[in-house]
């Protein structure tokens, strides 16, 4: 996989050049960039597979660069590596897939490449053209010792709330966010529904109801082995939504 360094610091570039070396079959391209506006000319040139960007560059910021990449024919997948933990929802909006912190850990940057190298290029072109707008912006931003990790919306199978964090239940595994539950449902009523005080689970991933001997009610959702206790004021609503699916 080709990678394309794009910081204005020349001691940043080095360092990710130095790390990348070290992690097998990632090769950083010979040409690197110091602004969005080269990044988009050797992209155009040398068609990475990942672009490692800085956001804050003179002549042309990374989340303006990713945003004219993502719509090229065949786009590289970015990762963001900035010092502000500020600009997650800005860099989903810029389709990218990842999102690390200054200064950066090897472990890190092995993860992001991995996970940046798995996607592949036609799927971001079809999202890019045929999703609509607030799917393909359908993230969960989580701030995690690895830096801001984005969870896509559509692998989110529950959000369970306990205390003040809520824990995200998603197909690669959980994370911890300090947005609340009432706000999520809010804000993705259309994929989510509320089975309890502390509970929202995905509407198409709702696959059964279920009573147990002393008339607690469960629901069953796929890809959860566990089922989840349903507030019995919710059992109608769910009803409901089951029937329609």
């Amino acid at each position: 996989m080709n990678v394309l360094i794009v910081d204005d610091e020349p001691l940043a570039r080095e360092r990710l050049r130095h790390l990348i070396g070290r992690i097998d079959n990632f090769m950083v391209l010979e040409h690197e960039a110091s602004n969005g506006r080269d990044a988009i000319d050797l992209c155009s040139q040398y068609h990475p597979d990942i672009v490692l960007m800085d956001i804050r560059m003179p002549v042309m910021g990374g989340l303006e660069a990713a945003r004219y990449i993502s719509a090229m024919d065949q786009p590289p997948a970015v990762v963001f590596c900035t010092a502000y933990d500020n600009h997650a929802l800005e860099a989903f909006d810029a389709q990218a897939v990842g999102y690390l912190l200054k200064p950066i850990r090897q472990d890190h940057l092995h993860q992001a490449l991995q996970r940046a190298s798995k996607v592949n290029r036609l799927q971001l072109a079809w999202l890019n053209d045929h999703l609509p707008e607030h799917q393909a912006q359908g993230h969960i931003a989580a701030k995690t010792l690895r830096g801001i990790e984005l969870v896509p919306l559509n692998d989110v199978l529950y959000f369970m709330a306990d205390n003040k964090y809520v824990t995200v239940h998603h197909r690669q595994g959980e994370v911890l966010i300090d947005d609340s539950l009432k706000t999520l449902e809010e804000d993705h009523s259309q994929h989510f529904v509320r089975i309890h005080r502390n509970a929202l689970v995905r509407r198409d991933a709702i696959e059964s109801l279920s009573r147990d001997d002393k008339g607690h009610c469960f629901i069953h959702l796929r890809e959860v082995p566990q089922p989840l206790s349903i507030s019995r004021r919710h059992v109608p609503l769910i009803k409901k939504i089951m029937q329609s699916l």
